[in-house]
């Protein structure tokens, strides 16, 4: 299995974890009548579901229903413990654009059963991400645009300012529950617009003006 790693500015990073932060935009939680959680929803992808420009996405035989869910995405460039909120920006080392896939049948299953997520948001490929741009091209975190194409056609359209849980306070609370580590990931959430992917799928993905990011879905 080939090594995970990223790439920033055209160099590649290792990745560590990739922490996933759910129910985080109002208007998705609505779509999918879930309940709003009280403090950040937070679950784990492992590092074999990465996927990166170029490689090729096979859905799972397991679900006939994986759903595409348009996430901010970003990279931790140090180790850090007990982050203040303040302090939280200093240890982001880029910003990118991902998605987040779910085997949405499995999922609702697996809710009404009170079990862990990891099969239906596990897969080799559910953590699908864009190349990175440094942090410092981001002036404002707070104010970050990102988009979802599928075959051309906008299905997502993503603004960090929407957050119920901004990404200051996502860093602050997983460092502090979770420790954070240098080339950890974290996917923000995702807003409305959440849907069903098919073989064949062409995927356009987009950061700002600064992030176009194409991927296909296997037709076979």
């Amino acid at each position: 299995m080939k090594r995970a790693e990223i790439t920033i500015e055209g160099s590649n990073f290792p990745i560590q974890n990739i922490f996933c932060i759910g129910r985080n935009y109002a208007k998705h939680i609505a779509e999918l009548n879930n309940a709003t959680p009280t403090e950040p929803l937070v679950f784990l992808k492992p590092t074999s579901a990465l996927a990166v420009e170029g490689d090729l996405i096979t859905l799972p035989s397991f679900s006939d229903a994986i759903h595409y869910e348009a996430e901010l995405v970003i990279y931790i460039k140090e180790d850090a413990k007990n982050l203040s909120e303040e302090s939280a920006l200093s240890i982001i080392g880029g910003y990118g654009v991902g998605l987040d896939l779910t085997a949405r049948d499995l999922q609702d299953q697996i809710k009404e059963r009170g079990e862990p997520w990891t099969k239906c948001k596990g897969f080799p490929g559910a953590a699908i991400v864009s190349t990175f741009i440094s942090a410092d091209k981001i002036k404002d975190p707070t104010d970050i645009t990102f988009t979802f194409k599928q075959n051309g056609e906008l299905k997502q359209n993503g603004h960090s300012k929407m957050m119920l849980y901004p990404i200051t306070e996502i860093i602050a609370y997983l460092s502090t529950i979770y420790g954070l580590s240098k080339g950890d990931i974290i996917y923000t959430g995702t807003p409305e617009g959440v849907g069903k992917l098919a073989p064949g799928d062409q995927l356009s993905l987009t950061l700002e003006d600064q992030i176009t990011a194409n991927f296909k879905v296997n037709a076979s």
